[in-house]
């Protein structure tokens, strides 16, 4: 059955649907899937505990429905294609046939050594077609995958290994990230020697960089398939038992464990990518994110492959060998659908149009926006000068913890408007409450976002504290999830994500996002990339306070007189402070945290910024003159 919704009416059909009979929509979406036996109950929930099951008492397994259900229809189809950090090394085309039998191989050289369905295995690897190997091994047998970015440091490593128990680590000897080598296998022995629970460690050799093998416990992947069986048959899994979990970062500063389960995930990964992409048969899918975040779970991973997609992997990053790398790939690999965050498209706006220039970029249909609120500025460059004005272009809102995307448009289907996530998808029931609790209805309404019935993809608990999931995400509002994120439903009832509720100031009594002076500030031809906080003021409560990275000095009146201009007064900032840099996580997001007490003059206690990508940046801030 055609799950593609390729009209506005028939997207307002599922919506209704979805809203009025949920356990009937999504029961249909879910019978497309193989089974090994069907659920008894479509969704059972509460938000109080919270506690919510879906496709209660099915069993499956999710690697079935990724790979084994596509082998007689699209064997020879390529699954993943992988594009190497150097353009000179060859890419890699893995079809579906292929991808199972390296999938089921490793699955039993995990159970070779040790680890079985309920397990937990560390995932710190390079951007690899075996990372996703890895993951999907781990399903096939039923252990818990905990992918950990492969760039974060050893104590950020080790905490999430010890939270979760793990008791393999996967990982290899390098990294080739554009001209760098860096170092893996050392951080995880670094890792280990804090940590008591990991048995077995498995090295994939990827740059040949000389390593430290601990015998008993190290073993090379190489070494450990050879000779292995690829006849495998998927361990039977129960559609709430654990899928994976994902760390991530908490406002207490301890990294928390999203759980994710295998059937409500399944469906929703699939549904999502289907729609927002309008992924069409022979199409080529390319997500730049990595697979350390949920980004590259659920769209590089497991959305495209449930899809029966082919899609890509890449190695490297955006500026290297050049600024033209997206653009040169696109073009290679004919490259249909492209969903990238929007600091790399700030970067690479930075760049000019010359890197543009070689490439025709005629093959894109779709582009797509996730990570953060784009701005109107940087929207209307990507629009204009990579989808050439004329392909749909994606804003998605959504979160580790909604497991997939939330509100968006689907690609040519429903309207699209600069810097507005839009509308969304069928099954969300978002909801806008102001601080009290009380909803907010109507158009031109500002507040908290809200959803208000789950959909399958929800978080489960976090890992190990369940008290935790609920204070951080049910205890705010009463009977509602709370997203932590500020909204505003416009005139037309399109919703626009304002950013993290702690990052709204309220000057002398307005209430203001910092993506909303942000954008504003991004608008002045010779800024680069700007983040504003609130910091306080004797008079106003809040003043604001910019850090900006421009191309040249001098221009802070004229950034002041472009958002009095483009927003008010009200919202011109207080301090600008010109930086070379801003201190940001490694998937790209701008850790506030840090930039706030710079703002307000508490620098004694900066927390760890040993995971930032660029440490180095915050002494320069701390000494900056404003």
């Amino acid at each position: 059955m055609d799950h593609r919704i390729r009209s506005l009416s028939e997207y307002t059909q599922a919506y209704d649907k979805s809203v009025e009979n949920p356990e009937e929509f999504w029961g249909e979406i879910a019978s497309s899937f193989q089974w090994k036996k069907k659920w008894d109950d479509v969704l059972n929930w509460n938000f109080k505990g919270p506690d919510v099951k879906w496709f209660i008492n099915g069993k499956l397994n999710i690697t079935e429905n990724a790979l084994d259900r596509h082998l007689e229809t699209r064997g020879d189809q390529v699954a993943i294609l992988w594009e190497p950090n150097d353009p000179n090394e060859p890419h890699q085309e893995i079809t579906f046939q292929q991808l199972h039998e390296k999938v089921c191989q490793f699955s039993n050289a995990m159970k070779n050594n040790g680890v079985g369905k309920g397990d937990r295995v560390i995932i710190y690897m390079p951007m690899v077609p075996e990372a996703a190997v890895a993951m999907l091994a781990c399903a096939r047998i039923g252990a818990i995958h905990s992918v950990v970015f492969a760039g974060f440091s050893a104590n950020a490593l080790a905490d999430r290994i010890n939270d979760c128990g793990a008791k393999m680590v996967l990982t290899s000897d390098g990294n080739f990230r554009g001209a760098k080598t860096i170092e893996v296998k050392s951080v995880v022995d670094e890792a280990l020697e804090k940590t008591s629970t990991v048995e077995k460690v498995i090295v994939f050799q990827r740059t040949r960089t000389e390593v430290t093998m601990k015998e008993g416990r190290d073993i090379w992947w190489h070494e450990a398939i050879d000779g292995v069986s690829s006849e495998n048959e998927a361990e039977e899994m129960d559609s709430e038992d654990l899928l994976f979990i994902l760390y991530t970062s908490g406002s207490t500063g301890q990294p928390k464990g999203v759980v994710h389960t295998c059937g409500g995930y399944m469906v929703y990964t699939y549904y999502s990518f289907l729609n927002v992409f309008q992924y069409g048969e022979g199409d080529i899918y390319w997500c730049t994110a990595d697979i350390g975040w949920i980004t590259g779970h659920s769209y590089i991973v497991y959305g495209p492959l449930l899809a029966g997609a082919t899609t890509m992997m890449f190695e490297g990053v955006p500026t290297y060998p050049d600024a033209g790398r997206f653009w040169h790939a696109c073009d290679k690999h004919q490259v249909n659908q492209f969903y990238t965050a929007p600091t790399a498209i700030r970067a690479l706006e930075a760049h000019g149009l010359e890197p543009l220039e070689p490439y025709k970029l005629d093959s894109l249909k779709v582009i797509g926006s996730v990570g953060e609120p784009i701005n109107e500025e940087a929207w209307h460059w990507y629009h204009l000068n990579v989808g050439k004005g004329n392909c749909p272009l994606v804003d998605t809102w959504w979160q580790t913890e909604t497991g997939g995307i939330m509100i968006s448009a689907l690609a040519g289907v429903t309207p699209v408007k600069p810097a507005h996530a839009s509308l969304p998808l069928p099954g969300i029931q978002p909801i806008i409450v102001n601080s009290e609790g009380n909803e907010l209805t109507g158009k031109n309404v500002e507040g908290n976002l809200c959803i208000k019935f789950p959909w399958p993809s929800i978080l489960r608990t976090t890992y190990g504290d369940h008290e935790r999931c609920r204070q951080t995400y049910f205890s705010a509002y009463e009977n509602l999830y709370f997203t932590g994120d500020g909204v505003k439903r416009d005139h037309d009832g399109y919703l626009r994500i304002l950013g993290r509720v702690d990052d709204v100031i309220n000057v002398s009594g307005h209430r203001m996002g910092t993506a909303e002076v942000e954008n504003a500030i991004d608008e002045h031809p010779k800024v680069i990339e700007s983040a504003v906080v609130g910091y306080p003021h004797d008079i106003k409560g809040q003043g604001i306070y910019a850090y900006i990275i421009a191309e040249a000095d001098g221009i802070e009146d004229e950034i002041r007189k472009t958002v009095t201009e483009l927003i008010g007064p009200i919202a011109k900032p207080d301090k600008i402070q010109l930086v070379s840099g801003l201190p940001k996580t490694r998937s790209g997001k701008i850790m506030r945290r840090i930039l706030r007490k710079i703002a307000s003059g508490d620098v004694s206690n900066l927390g760890d910024t040993s995971t930032l990508l660029n440490p180095e940046i915050v002494e320069e801030l701390k000494s900056g003159k404003v």
